[in-house]
This record gives C-alpha cells, structure tokens and sequence, in this order.
C-alpha cells in the first residue's frame, strides 16, 4: 500500500493532515521573527531545485519516472546525482521544511521528518533493492562512491 502512493502524494497526504492538526489545535505558533514567511519561501524554492533538475535529467536520458516501473532502462549517475542518490525525496523533504517554516505552526514541523521517515524506510529500500538486481556491480559501486542522502 505504501508504495503505491509516489513520495510526492504523501507529502501532500502529510501537509493536509498537519493543517488540520494545526487548525484544531488553533495554529499554534512557534514565535519565529516575522521573516519566516521569506525564509519558508526562499527554502521552498531551494528545495524545488534537486527534483527538477532529476526529473528534466531523467527526461533527457529516457529513465523511468515512476519508481515502481518494472525495470529501468538507466542508471542515471549525473546531475543532482553526483551528490545525493536520492535528490527528489531530499528535494520533496526540504520543500516541505520550506512550506512548515513559513506556516511557523508547530504541526507543520512534523511533516518533513514523516516524509524523510517515509522516503527513508519504505521507498528507497524497495528501490534499491531493484537497482541492485537490475544493475548489479554497477549500482553497487555508484553506491559506494555517492551517499544516500548527503
């Protein structure tokens, strides 16, 4: 079940319910300055980078989007992927960082560290698991040279 929602639905999933969390315990505030709104959007938009840029590289290099496809064509190592496995899902946990600073409600806090737990412990091991078994040594040494996150 988990895996048939994409990361991106589940952040979504987990926004919706830190809003209403957030609404029915009167948006708690966490008394950042008034800037947060300005860092929340500047953070927003940095974490808006890795996936794009992924995804146009998937695009130009004909991988498969949809991370439960049944095989991969490619194993894309460039790009955003020279620093991080993983760049969509930390794009996806630090848009979400961006969108719970500028909230500035305690609830919202909990949405990146849910879409971190998500991404960390069910989406990327089944894909890992299928990179290993389609491309071998190849994603194993790939592996060994580029961290999963950072």
């Amino acid at each position: 079940m988990l895996l048939r929602l994409p990361p991106p639905i589940w952040t979504m999933i987990f926004l919706a319910l830190a809003a209403v969390a957030s609404w029915a315990l009167g948006w708690p505030r966490i008394g950042w300055p008034p800037e947060h709104e300005k860092v929340g959007t500047a953070v927003f938009f940095i974490g808006c980078i890795p996936p794009v840029w992924a995804f146009l590289l998937f695009r130009h290099q004909g991988a498969e989007i949809d991370p439960t496809a049944d095989t991969n064509r490619v194993l894309v190592v460039s790009g955003p992927y020279r620093f991080s496995r993983n760049p969509m899902y930390l794009g996806l946990i630090v848009v979400a960082l961006g969108m719970a600073i500028f909230v500035g409600c305690w609830p919202m806090l909990a949405v990146p560290v849910a879409v971190f737990l998500t991404a960390n412990y069910v989406h990327i091991p089944y894909e890992e698991a299928k990179m290993r078994r389609q491309f071998g040594d190849a994603y194993d040494a790939y592996a060994g040279r580029v961290r999963r996150w950072l």
